[in-house]
């Protein structure tokens, strides 16, 4: 405690020199008189005390006239604490007396005199500080007897001392300071920090402002963004006798740091910081001062002026390179991406900042950032104008600027300018189906021939001004293509199969007579056959263009009669309850005319039928609509894809590459579905689901086909297909389709078991095994080891194990005693032992108790020997020495392969003939490699199998780097390059080494999905750990994150744990590195299923009563979150399955309204969608109205108007 001193008013008589002689005339005065004797005061002081007033006084007048300079300056430095509180004390008592009434007269004198006895009441005091001091304070007037005390105590204590660390701040002198100079300091090495002068009122109130940051706010934000720099490891000098004291990591704060250089040695030490080892803030929190406030921005504006320096020392680096390196596309397309990083960290923290204005500012400063990248983007086109990267990147800066008829227009020109880029003409097709404004069937469908017939002129050398480019051919198949799925997908099959028959036609049935001329004028030639009635590719009687040409010139057809197996069905009553609602009946009409009428119609003559009969006129196909998209494929390799994309597009698997953009095809669940059959864990991936929907199935998301193949018209035209092909074909393309049909074949009965219709299976069955004997009876496929493990398999999945035996025994038989060096033989039995794994329930890796007894292990062991493995052979058991030849033999057979594959496979030295077969035998390791690691886990266990499959894919995908890096490079040298000079540099890269590079990546796929299904399947029979199967998953997938299946045991193993924070991270890993949509879709499903699993647990909870409302888990908000995501990017945005997906959730979630909103942004996306319309009437059924209208409007194929609804409902 301090206390609080107050000196009391102590009077003394007017003159104290004569004290004496007063009392000697007032000694028998009245005693009360006495106090005013100042017994004290001794007479002989009185001399020096008035010597001393005298020199006081003279001084003071000699220096008034001579430092006058010095009083002026004194003026501005400010009086003393002390001064101004004891003229404080001073006014009081003045105050005090006058309101007593006495003394007045002492109270009126002047304050400038100086009287003798004040110098003596200063000495009086310091003497009587020891004295005693009284406990009770009060005035000395209202004392009835004089005190020897003169101060006393307050014994009051004052709070505030306790509260606050300092004075109050009404005690501290207030002054302003003129200038920032002062007197009595060297400028040269002394100087005064005036950054204390603040008021503390200020202070305070900054205090009460400012609040801790948070993590979201603007100055957090930008911290995490800014780069700081990394500590280094100190260098060990090389002498080691010298002794590094700062031979450690410093840890400095960063204010630290930056003021090293200023403060150097500067830090004191205190009672508080003895050692000096504090910094400045918790030195002045231990003596209980506050730490001096920045100002508001400094902090912030510190951080800001790093990162801006970083970031202007970045632009500054790109303006360099560029004017130095001005051709590098690359470069530019990097300059202009750099923007939206320099734009989220200029405009980072607006996120903050709430209201309709801040919305306002991002959005004008989004649109300063696309103009700025626009400017950026027409400044590089402008140096480099031939560049159709650059142009692309351009056009998709505009899209969001400028208005689609101003778009369209700068489209058309910039096709104009360059006609020959098939990548162009893609993104402009992209355009033209995903612009909902303009978009209409009719405009998208002449924009696809407008494209195949410029890029045909361009082929042929019609267009002398631009040249072909290299790979033409190719890139016209793959629009042709995407242009039959468009047509699909709005719902006109007709017009989609009758180009693809016309295209059959004009490849394998040209004339003699116009092979030599141009596309054009062939086109011209094919349409009198096209008008002429003719049967076309896949209808009975169908004998093709040249055949017509060459009886045109004798003079005509004979009209055949009319078959009697041609009987026409009746037709089955479409509307079987009209109970149901308008909707629903609607959704069933559609779905069923679309399954059983997407084969154009044609009039039948021999029943005098003509055109004027077909009651929906759509169901006719005008040479118009397909005329300008027929194209010329020279090599026979392309002509085959042309049959494999027909027969796919009918619902067929085939092996071979997908399309270039598979994100506009996806609109079916089984993408996710494959994999799930427990029954079958290592065989259930032979066919995986492609998610496309093949002609004929257009219904809403969740619905079922009618059934499993494409009706028996549609089997009817697939094997009239067959028929008439196949002559054409050599060989080998032969074999290709002749598998394909059998595939179909076994897929009809998978949907059927699938189904669980026994009855439908066993027709099935039937039908299924007749086609493929025919199939292996004839001449060419008697010795196909590829016909025959697939009807191994189609026995097998029959349930006539015995009989599927024997079929391989005899395929073994056949192969002879290449053994090991042929990859169809190696592949057939790695399909025979992986069905007898699965059959045999005992069977367990590495824990047999007898490996010798395994049929399995007995079929990989004939493999080895050359030798047929029947079914008697098979009863007998191995003997151990075979077994060990057996793995000898093997890892021999793998050396070698894996040997092979370092030689170059793409030697342009090697035969072309056989250049094919020489490839398949170098790459085809998936049989071999399967075979060898399913030996090594039936006879040593699960760790031998996996190091097998560990080095054959580490040994091949680094093949697949290498070649893959190489086509990059090429690439790149062909964007820098004009269009006239890319034809020389991308022949070093032709058809046939993309073919290799293609069908390693399948091998390398493949051998992944192998190995995660072993895994699998060993972790659910016994116990494994389940890291090696999660390590040897995500490897997998960061190298070929499109691929399904191993999306899809991913999902089947993360699912079955609760703990999904790994999942999310790799998801999200994958994701960030690659554009594809089948990563973000599987992303979706995993959250999905968990979600449910959620729900299914919270319902479990109230068993009694189902809960009317899930509680919110926060799985809605992520899997929204995800759908977001994945529609933001470019192809997220035209996949018809993502769309169709986010409805139905929010659907299911009760959110109809958001649902609603999500249909309409999609339409803005995918117009030509007509599933998207069909999912909106079963969500939506109260706007049928207005979707038919909209498929109307934008001519989508509409087989059920509502007025003959209303008709069929009144029937």
């Amino acid at each position: 405690m301090f206390p609080r001193l107050f000196m009391c008013g102590t009077n003394m008589a007017l003159f104290p020199a004569f004290a004496e002689v007063s009392n000697d005339k007032v000694e028998d005065s009245s005693k009360e008189l006495d106090w005013l004797n100042n017994k004290s005061f001794q007479t002989g002081d009185a001399l020096s005390l008035h010597s001393r007033f005298i020199e006081k006084t003279s001084e003071r007048l000699n220096e008034k006239d001579s430092s006058l300079d010095r009083d002026e300056e004194e003026s501005n430095v400010p009086p003393k604490k002390k001064k101004k509180k004891s003229e404080k004390q001073k006014k009081k008592k003045k105050k005090h007396k006058k309101k007593s009434g006495k003394y007045s007269d002492c109270s009126e004198s002047d304050s400038d005199t100086i009287y003798p006895s004040d110098l003596k009441k200063e000495q009086e005091a310091d003497r009587l500080q020891d004295a005693p001091l009284a406990c009770r304070f009060s005035w000395l007037d209202d004392l009835q007897s004089p005190t020897e005390q003169p101060f006393c105590v307050d014994s009051k204590p004052d709070p505030a001392n306790w509260t606050y660390k300092s004075l109050y701040r009404g005690d501290v002198a207030r002054y302003k300071r003129k200038g920032r100079s002062s007197l009595g300091l060297d400028l040269r090495r002394q100087e005064v920090s005036w950054e204390e002068s603040e008021s503390n009122k200020k202070q305070k109130g900054g205090d009460k402002k400012k609040a801790a940051d948070r993590y979201f706010s603007t100055v957090s934000r930008q911290l995490l963004r800014s780069h700081h720099p990394v500590l280094m490891l100190p260098v060990i000098p090389e002498c080691g006798d010298v002794i590094d004291p700062t031979s450690f990591l410093p840890l400095g704060d960063a204010e630290g740091e930056n003021k090293a250089g200023e403060r150097g040695d500067r830090v004191q030490t205190s009672s508080v910081n003895p050692l000096g080892v504090y910094d400045s803030s918790t030195a002045l929190w231990l003596q209980g001062k506050g730490q001096q406030d920045q100002t508001e921005q400094q902090k912030p504006d510190k951080e800001t002026g790093q990162s801006t320096n970083l970031l202007a020392g970045r632009t500054e680096e790109f303006n360099r390179r560029l004017r130095e390196q001005p051709a590098d596309t690359q470069l530019w397309i990097q300059f202009i991406q750099y923007q939206d990083e320099l734009s989220a960290t200029a405009f980072g923290g607006e996120e903050e900042q709430q209201g309709r204005d801040s919305a306002e500012h991002r959005k004008s400063s989004y649109r300063a950032v696309l103009e700025k990248k626009l400017s950026i983007a027409d400044r590089a086109v402008a140096t480099n104008p031939a560049c159709i990267a650059l142009q692309l990147e351009r056009l998709r800066i505009c899209q969001e600027l400028w208005e689609p008829s101003v778009l369209a227009k700068e489209w058309k020109k910039l096709v104009f300018l360059h006609p020959n880029s098939a990548p162009l003409w893609r993104e402009y097709l992209l355009f033209t189906q995903s612009y909902f404004s303009n978009f209409t069937v009719a405009k998208v469908n002449s924009a696809y021939g407008k494209c195949l017939s410029t890029l045909s002129a361009v082929r042929d050398g019609s267009m002398v001004s631009h040249p072909a480019l290299p790979g033409i051919e190719e890139d016209m198949l793959d629009i042709f293509t995407q242009q039959c799925h468009f047509l699909r997908q709005c719902g006109h099959s007709e017009k989609a199969i009758s180009l693809f028959q016309a295209m059959i036609d004009f490849t394998f049935y040209k004339p003699e007579s116009v092979r030599e001329m141009s596309t054009k004028q062939q086109v011209e030639f094919f349409e009198p056959f096209w008008d002429s009635g003719e049967a076309r590719v896949g209808e009975l009687g169908a004998r093709g263009w040249k055949a017509w040409m060459l009886q045109q010139e004798r003079g005509g057809w004979l009209q055949p009669s009319a078959e009697e197996e041609e009987e026409e069905e009746e037709d089955e009553e479409e509307v079987k309850n009209r109970s149901q609602p308008r909707w629903t009946v609607w959704l069933d009409v559609e779905s069923s005319r679309e399954a059983a009428h997407w084969l154009p119609w044609r009039p039948d003559k021999a029943k005098g039928q003509s055109e004027e009969d077909c009651d929906d006129p759509d169901r006719q196909v005008l040479f118009d609509d397909i005329g300008s998209s027929l194209i010329f494929l020279s090599s026979p390799d392309l002509q085959l894809r042309l049959l494999l994309n027909f027969l796919s597009f009918l619902g067929l698997p085939v092996d071979s590459a997908a399309p270039c953009k598979l994100g506009l095809l996806l609109e079916n669940l089984s993408l996710f579905t494959q994999g799930n059959d427990l029954q079958r864990p290592l065989t259930s991936h032979d066919l995986p689901g492609p998610g496309v929907n093949s002609v004929g199935h257009m219904t809403t998301l969740q619905g079922t086909r009618k059934w499993a193949g494409l009706g028996k018209h549609g089997e009817r035209f697939v094997t009239n297909v067959f028929n008439m092909v196949q002559p054409v074909l050599p060989a080998h393309h032969r074999a290709v389709l002749s598998l394909s049909w059998m595939q179909y074949e076994k897929l009809k009965v998978l949907h059927c078991l699938r189904s669980g219709n026994k009855k439908r299976l066993r027709s099935q069955g039937k039908s299924s095994k007749r086609v493929a004997k025919r199939l292996l009876k004839e001449a060419d496929n008697r010795s196909s080891l590829v016909l025959w493990r697939e009807y191994g398999h189609l026995e097998w999945m029959l349930g006539n194990l015995d009989e599927a035996r024997k079929v391989f025994s005899t395929a073994t038989a056949i192969g002879g005693t290449r053994g090991l060096s042929s990859p169809p033989l190696c592949e057939l039995c790695l399909l025979w032992a992986q069905l007898e794994v699965e059959d045999g329930a005992s069977v367990r890796g590495g824990g047999l108790c007898d490996v010798t007894a395994s049929p399995a292990v007995c079929v990989l062991t004939r493999l080895t020997e050359g030798t047929s493995s029947s079914s008697s052979s098979s009863s007998q058991p191995l003997s151990p020495v075979s077994i060990l030849k057996a793995r000898k033999s093997y890892e021999q057979a793998l050396t070698a392969s894996l040997s092979a594959l370092d030689q170059d496979p793409l030697n342009p030295q090697a035969n072309r003939k056989g250049q094919e077969d020489v490839i398949g035998e170098k790459l085809g390791l998936r049989g071999l490699v399967g075979c060898y690691a399913l030996f090594q886990y039936l006879t040593v266990g699960i760790q031998a199998a996996h190091a097998v499959y560990s080095l054959s894919r580490k040994r091949m995908e680094e093949l697949h780097r290498t070649l893959t890096f190489d086509k990059q490079l090429n690439r790149n040298e062909d964007a820098n390059l004009a269009s006239t000079d890319a034809s020389h540099s991308a022949a070093a890269f032709s058809p046939a080494s993309r073919h290799c590079v293609n069908k390693l990546a399948s091998e390398c796929e493949i051998l992944a999905v192998q190995q995660a299904a072993l895994l699998k399947h060993h972790n659910s029979i016994s116990v494994f750990p389940l890291a090696t199967l999660r390590q040897t998953l995500t490897s997998a997938l960061s190298t070929w994150p499109s691929s399904a299946p191993l999306w899809s045991i991913y999902v089947q193993v993360e699912n079955r744990y609760h703990s999904a924070g790994r999942a999310r991270r790799f998801f999200h890993s994958v994701t960030r590195d690659n554009s594809s949509v089948v990563p973000r879709l599987f992303g979706i499903v995993a959250e999905q299923q968990r979600k449910q699993l959620v729900d299914a647990a919270q319902r479990s909870l109230c068993s009694d009563a189902a809960l009317p409302v899930l509680p919110e888990n926060g799985l809605s908000n992520r899997i929204r979150g995800l759908f977001e995501s994945a529609i933001a990017t470019e192809m997220g945005a035209h996949c018809p399955l993502l769309w169709r997906m986010y409805m139905h959730f929010l659907v299911s979630e009760g959110k109809v309204d958001k649902a609603t909103g999500i249909f309409y942004r999609a339409l803005q996306n995918i117009p030509w969608s007509k599933g998207l319309y069909m999912d909106a009437v079963q969500l939506f059924p109260d706007h049928l109205q207005e979707f038919v209208d909209l498929m109307t409007e934008k001519e989508l194929r509409l087989r059920l108007p509502l007025e003959e609804l209303d008709i069929l409902l009144e029937d």
